[in-house]
């Protein structure tokens, strides 16, 4: 694991930080995904990109990794309870981003998900 820094806000920049983890947190954050569901999901990730980013998350805490036996095999990537204390910062970071979009004339080409709402991340994990 690389070092983290000691600054609580960068130190949270460097484990949720980058193109692809909040995209991923979304999703596992509605519940168990395999591989090939993420990789649909979020269209423009290489399979090779969202493996490192899962990988990262896992050392960070933030998801497991469960290998299923069954036939046929397959794995399911979710949301660990520190992965889950993220969904009220998405919402916060997803309510910010529709002012900016609003106050600067460029929510015509908003697309809008209420996916990030703490109390529905809340329901999801009860």
């Amino acid at each position: 694991m690389n070092r983290l820094s000691t600054w609580p806000l960068e130190r949270t920049l460097q484990i949720i930080g980058g193109r692809w983890k909040l995209y991923i947190l979304f999703h596992v954050l509605a519940g168990p995904q395999r591989l090939s569901q993420l990789q649909r999901g979020i269209p423009g990730i290489s399979q090779k990109v969202l493996v490192q980013q899962l990988r990262e998350m896992e050392e960070h805490g933030l998801i497991t990794r469960t290998v299923f036996a069954a036939a046929p095999p397959h794995v399911e990537y979710s949301a660990t309870e520190l992965g889950l204390s993220l969904a009220p910062l998405m919402d916060t970071l997803q309510r910010w981003g529709i002012g900016h979009a609003k106050a600067t004339g460029d929510d015509a080409r908003m697309v809008y998900c209420d996916g990030f709402a703490a109390e529905n991340r809340a329901a999801t994990a009860a």
